[in-house]
């Protein structure tokens, strides 16, 4: 398999994972200046300052984004993330310095490992310490790390999820990246529809989590696990204002459900991120277009964190 594209330039992710607690976070640090938007499609997200990239508020950047494990407790490494940046110079102006604006958003871990091991500030410091350019680590590393996907059947059955990546460039040459945290009560789908990551039942065969939802004559509480979630990052070097970002991000969430089965169900969080850091004026329809390649590469990156 050939090496996807790297991010674009000025782009940057950090992890940091704690493989014994199952838990751990990644940092998304785009250029100065950048504008971001946001999509929240699930019904039971974790968040925090995504209110900043709504199309009414005044600020127009994202500083970074954090995309975090443990839950609502994870929230707290964004204080980390914040203080790296205050420290760069990186922030929205204001009278008394530059302010950094860091929207985040969890996933739920915790019954994966050590429900006491989650993210703090000094992890999503680390996070940004360790951010580079180029093609990120995928797999079991950073938010990634005690991510788990198909648990219609119940946790025990569950598989591994992850972090993923991919990128595509669009015909005037601008990149079009996604990261994706993959932890969704669905099955992960290929790309003709078979099952990539999906629960297997007492005889071995395999199960599709969406049919299990669909033939059952009642939910228990242990039957139907809380907390799941896919969380998306798009970021591209092309020019979007911060309105069409949203767009994008909304657009993007195609992509979550074309590669996981159910989606955007009331125990998911699923949500999309869009960073758009181009500087050059904006070309006729670009937002639809990078909008329809962000879906397709979310749903690539999502297949690659579990491959």
């Amino acid at each position: 398999m050939s090496e996807p594209l790297p991010l674009p330039e000025g782009f940057a992710v950090g992890h940091w994972s704690d493989p014994e607690g199952r838990t751990g976070c990644t940092v998304v640090i785009p250029p100065p200046d950048t504008r971001g938007g946001v999509w929240i499609q699930g019904g039971g997200p974790g968040t925090r300052e995504t209110e900043t990239l709504g199309p009414f508020t005044r600020s127009e950047e994202a500083s970074a984004v954090l995309l975090t494990g443990g839950s609502a407790f994870g929230l707290a490494a964004a204080d980390g993330v914040a203080r790296w940046l205050e420290q760069h110079g990186r922030g929205y102006p204001t009278p008394a310095g530059r302010v950094p604006l860091v929207p985040t958003a969890v996933i739920y871990d915790l019954a994966a490992g050590d429900a006491k091991a989650r993210p703090g500030p000094e992890q999503g410091y680390a996070a940004c310490e360790a951010a580079a350019p180029g093609v990120p680590e995928r797999g079991a590393v950073g938010v990634g790390t005690g991510a788990t996907v198909a648990k219609l059947a119940g946790r025990e059955r569950a598989r591994a999820g992850g972090l993923g990546y991919a990128a595509a460039r669009t015909g005037a040459g601008e990149i079009v990246a996604t990261i994706a945290a993959v932890n969704g009560v669905g099955d992960v789908i290929a790309e003709d529809g078979s099952i990539l990551a999906g629960a297997r039942g007492d005889d071995g065969e395999r199960l599709r989590g969406a049919e299990v939802l669909a033939e059952m004559t009642e939910m228990p509480e242990l039957k139907i696990p809380e907390g799941n979630t896919t969380l998306v990052c798009v970021c591209t070097d092309a020019y979007l204002d911060k309105r069409t970002c949203g767009m994008v991000a909304r657009a993007a969430t195609a992509g979550i459900a074309r590669a996981i089965d159910p989606t955007f169900t009331p125990v998911d969080g699923d949500l999309v991120f869009c960073l758009a850091s181009g500087s050059e004026a904006p070309r006729p329809f670009s937002g639809m277009q990078i909008g329809s390649l962000a879906a397709t590469v979310a749903a690539a990156a999502i297949r690659d964190a579990v491959r």
